[in-house]
């Protein structure tokens, strides 16, 4: 399909503003720029019972910001099944602020308790630091899950791009630490540790994410070139310690028509069915990445994050 007319004036504006790419910047520049970017697509905030920011310690002795978000009385629903969010940004950017508006709409119309994890970004650190807060936020609140309404046995976990990326990792470590997970809301993911897919060839530029900017995110997050072999890294392609995707959680899996990304998230679903894993794909005709983010100034988003609200609401059995 052609690109959304919406998405087309999204990149029509977006090269009309001659705005640097993130490659061309500082870490520190582009996060800036993302966390005044982000907002002005996004759908309007829903309004939450509950919105606490919280601290949760890690495993070097540090402590990570986090926000738990609860759309109703927790004493209605109590215990509630929760989604552990980590957002995108390349590793390198991005935070619980960036994506508010989408953890509070997963939290309303997923009819769940949402933590969306602040975990600590590159290149101050490097990998695994992403991966390890990532799995310790998980751990934390299986822990803790009594003190906030939870119920620690309708667990999820879910993130957009690297958020992706981090959620994939954490449903195998999970799956090796005896914790049961309802389901992987993965939303176009990276799952590669190079580009070598027809569509990162195809799309390399002029659809948001550009090839350059990808290469520039992961030079900030990995250690050396062995880091890209890592399967923690590179879910579907790593090399060094790669594990069995046998009996991992249920995946559902969002896809964009024109992003970068789109092959390689069709290839890790199709891995996990290979395995033996329930997993649903949907690829959105006509959108980029980041397009989770547009739903204020793109109608056709409303359709994306209702599937995946449903995907969420079936996983913890409440339709």
């Amino acid at each position: 399909m052609p690109l959304n007319p919406k998405i087309e004036q999204v990149l029509d504006m977006i090269a009309r503003a001659k705005r640097p790419q993130y490659h061309q910047m500082s870490a520190q520049q582009a996060r800036a720029l993302y966390e005044k970017s982000a907002p002005i697509l996004e759908i309007a905030s829903a309004p939450m019972f509950t919105r606490e920011d919280l601290s949760i310690p890690t495993r070097d002795g540090a402590a990570i910001r986090a926000r738990l978000y609860q759309a109703v009385e927790p004493s209605w629903v109590e215990p509630a099944p929760a989604l552990v969010y980590y957002h995108g940004g390349g590793f390198t950017v991005g935070s619980v602020d960036t994506h508010d508006a989408l953890c509070r709409m997963f939290a309303r119309d997923g009819q769940c308790t949402v933590l969306s994890v602040d975990y600590r970004l590159a290149p101050e650190h490097k990998f695994p630091t992403a991966v390890d807060d990532a799995f310790d936020a998980l751990t934390w609140l299986r822990e803790h899950a009594a003190e906030y309404g939870v119920d620690a046995d309708r667990l999820a976990v879910g993130g957009d791009s690297a958020g992706g990326t981090l959620a994939t990792v954490c449903t195998v470590l999970a799956r090796d630490a005896g914790i049961r997970l309802a389901l992987q809301l993965l939303i176009y993911p990276g799952t590669t540790g190079h580009q070598q897919t027809d569509s990162h060839s195809r799309l390399a530029d002029g659809f948001l994410l550009s090839g350059d900017t990808i290469q520039w995110f992961f030079e900030q997050y990995v250690r050396d070139e062995n880091d890209r072999h890592d399967w923690r890294f590179a879910p579907l392609d790593g090399q060094r310690g790669a594990p069995d995707f046998r009996g991992v959680a249920p995946a559902w899996i969002a896809t964009a028509e024109y992003d970068p990304l789109s092959d390689e998230g069709d290839a890790y679903a199709e891995k996990l069915c290979t395995l033996g894993n329930q997993v649903t794909l949907r690829r959105y005709p006509g959108m980029i990445h980041e397009f989770f983010k547009m739903g204020g100034y793109v109608p056709e988003v409303a359709h994306a994050h209702a599937d995946a609200a449903a995907a969420l609401r079936l996983a913890f059995g409440l339709e």
